[in-house]
């Protein structure tokens, strides 16, 4: 032990403070390089406000190294198989950790590593709670309320006077008007309790009182008040959450990023149970109440939920001229701006019932669960026959049932997880995780999932964006073979047995990715990146007539070359260059990208902005580049045609309670004078946004 202090009082001498500052978790997470490896290319089907919002969360709720295991370390998706057995087997021989100082006296942590998972650590010890939960709430240190307004400042058609049709009717228009108005307030205590609401008007939706629409202010209201550790309690929720358990089959909720830059961790799904839900979003989460009992071991979860939902509602009659209403089709853009989408709003009811059972041995490298859900819809799911959608759910009520397991042998991580729906259709992940080398790491991962096989509320990893009809294989190597360099690469087989939209007979597919980076210190990070696609689709383009159920591989490359480098203490740049083409039907297009960014970091301010040209032949080979923004604003805009980008986006801390932040971005393109289609059409060449915001922190 004496010796140990000693090891600690050494490293705090020679070691800058402002390394390891305990203030460094809050406000210093440099979230553009974590999502550059997290998300690797960026896709236009993936929920990235969830995705963003869920590490968020993890960064609110950040972990106790004295109190963690395995499965949680590895949640985070930065440590390796061989980091995580080494912090435990550290941990056992020397007990609690004394200060974040000691990480680096652990083997495989160098200070990359430890800088990354600083954010989302604690050492706090005073976790124990003391006095009343009301007087525990009153005094919460972590209370805070936002205010965000932001809107495109061109007029799209939607918002301009309506035109006369030919029979006489007024054409349809958006009946709010173009401000996207957003509210969050949210009090909390990490481990110990959560409570808040979020409110939000999306652009073109009125703000009004219309109990008969179901419209009250604000278009969407969400709440949540989240208790943990009440004695055996470990947690109970009311109002709106979201579950993770297993592999992501039944309940996938949570951080969950599939394939990207980081090739090993991010493969593998952590059972973080009940998590309190506090985005805009209108879909994916429950409504009502989950609450989760442990005795010993074992863990068991349960959950009520009956939650509104938006969808299109037909009543229909029989050939006894009864009526009986169907729903055809959810709706889960959220939006409400025109007379028919309001007509959507929370049309449908869902209720859900749900149980989880998790054992854990007392070594923690042992865990075996079971879930179970059954969702209910006020009406029967009656979809358009297409022969792509006959397997899909349909009907009124769906099961689905699941067995997982996860067990950690040193530096290896073995999970899976097997369901089956109501409709008997079965998927199945299998997967492993492993350090063969301190300099080496690979994943493996096996996953089937079946036509017919239905879950809601799954995340598991997949190419397509739910689990459904696919088969595939995937491998994940990482070599560091030092500080400074690092090589990432996976391969990715998929097929999909039965038809898809737009892929109208089975089809299959690979893709690969290869990224290697260089950071000799601190100051400088290169990567290059080249990522291949390949998948089968339609044939439409050709000039002579086809059968529709005839494809053809269309393959995409996409190329990234990145440089960050920090000129100072306060300034720091960011170079990008881009490009992608596209081969389908032996033609091939092409598209590329480049930006420059210049960062400010001055006391109490900071200042970020781009300069980004772009000139691509078509849509197939839009560019995406991650932006910065406001505080829980997300940015991934998508590039097409030629023109140039920018945007300059300021935060200003008032004094300690009140923040402030203002952003500005505008696209104008060089190849078209009109913008978009329908009612978002916008006439001219340039759409224009700007965005404010305001935090105000209590109690502090």
């Amino acid at each position: 032990m004496k010796m140990r202090f000693c090891v600690i009082v050494l490293l705090l001498w020679i070691i800058p403070l402002s390394i390891f500052s305990q203030t460094y978790r809050k406000g210093e997470i440099n979230l553009e390089i974590l999502v550059e490896d997290l998300f690797g290319m960026q896709r236009e089907d993936q929920d990235y406000d969830d995705l963003y919002e869920s590490l968020l969360q993890l960064f609110l709720n950040p972990i106790n190294l004295n109190k963690t295991n395995p499965e949680e370390l590895q949640s985070i998706f930065i440590l390796s198989p061989a980091q995580i057995n080494s912090f435990f087997q550290h941990r056992s021989h020397f007990g609690r950790i004394l200060s974040l100082y000691e990480l680096q006296a652990i083997p495989e942590f160098d200070l990359e590593t430890i800088y990354k998972i600083l954010p989302f650590v604690v050492l706090d010890e005073t976790e124990g709670k003391q006095g009343p939960l009301l007087d525990r709430i009153k005094e919460s240190k972590d209370a805070y309320l936002i205010l965000r307004a932001n809107r495109v400042l061109e007029t799209r058609r939607g918002y301009t006077p309506p035109d006369t049709l030919a029979n006489g009717r007024l054409s349809s228009r958006y009946l709010g008007d173009p401000n996207n108005l957003y509210v969050r307030f949210r009090i909390q205590q990490s481990r110990d309790f959560s409570l808040g609401f979020t409110m939000d008007k999306d652009p073109g939706e009125q703000f009004t009182w219309d109990p008969e629409t179901k419209r009250y202010g604000f278009n969407f209201f969400s709440y949540h008040f989240t208790v943990y550790n009440q004695g055996r309690w470990k947690a109970i929720s009311l109002g709106d959450f979201q579950m993770q358990t297993g592999q992501g089959l039944v309940f996938g909720a949570g951080f969950a990023t599939g394939k990207g830059g980081e090739t090993i961790t991010t493969v593998r799904r952590s059972t973080i149970g009940i998590r309190p839900y506090t985005s805009a979003l209108e879909f994916g989460f429950f409504r009502g109440v989950a609450a989760s009992y442990q005795a010993g071991p074992i863990s068991i979860t349960l959950l009520a939920s009956n939650a509104p939902r938006h969808g299109n509602v037909q009543v229909l009659s029989d050939s006894l001229e009864r009526d009986e209403a169907i729903i055809t089709s959810l709706q889960t853009s959220g939006l409400h701006r025109t007379a028919t989408e309001i007509r959507y709003k929370n049309q449908i009811r869902e209720k859900n019932l749900g149980a989880n059972i998790h054992f854990q041995n007392n070594a923690k490298n042992l865990q075996l669960g079971f879930n179970s859900l059954l969702t209910q819809f006020s009406q029967p799911f009656v979809r358009r026959p297409q022969p792509y959608n006959q397997f899909e759910f349909h009907g009124q009520e769906n099961q689905i049932h699941s067995l997982y397991f996860a067990y950690n042998f040193q530096n290896y991580f073995f999970f899976g997880e097997s369901a089956v729906s109501q409709s008997r259709g079965q998927g199945h992940i299998f997967g492993m995780m492993s350090s063969l080398h301190p300099k080496l790491s690979l994943s493996l991962l096996w996953r089937s999932f079946d036509r017919d096989f239905h879950t809601f509320y799954g995340n598991a990893f997949s190419e397509g964006t739910r689990p459904i009809n696919e088969r595939g294989i995937y491998l994940g190597l990482n070599f560091k073979p030092n500080r400074k360099y690092n090589w990432a690469f996976y391969y990715d087989q998929f097929t999909f047995p039965w038809l898809r939209f737009r892929t109208y007979a089975p089809s299959q597919g690979y893709e690969w990715l290869s990224r290697f980076t260089y950071s000799p210190s601190r100051k400088i990070l290169l990567f290059a990146q080249i990522r291949e696609e390949s998948k089968g689709r339609n044939i439409s383009e050709y000039p002579r007539f086809q059968s529709s159920y005839i494809l053809d591989q269309g393959k995409r490359w996409n190329y990234v070359f990145n440089l960050d480098y920090s000129l100072s203490q306060n300034w720091s740049i960011k170079s990008r260059v881009m490009g992608s083409s596209f081969d389908f039907g032996g033609k091939v297009t092409r598209g590329f990208a480049i930006s420059q960014d210049l960062n400010v970091d001055y006391q109490k301010w900071r200042l970020s902005s781009r300069l980004a040209f772009f000139d691509t032949d078509d849509f197939d080979n839009r560019q995406f580049l991650y932006e910065r923004n406001v505080l829980w604003l997300f940015s991934i805009p998508s590039l097409h045609g030629q023109g140039l980008r920018y945007y300059i986006l300021g935060q200003y801390r008032i004094n300690p309670k009140l923040e402030i932040w203002a952003r500005f971005s505008r696209t104008q393109y060089t190849d078209r004078n009109q913008i978009g289609s329908g009612l978002q059409l916008i006439q001219g060449n340039r759409i224009t946004e700007a965005v404010i915001q305001m935090r105000y922190k209590f109690n502090r």
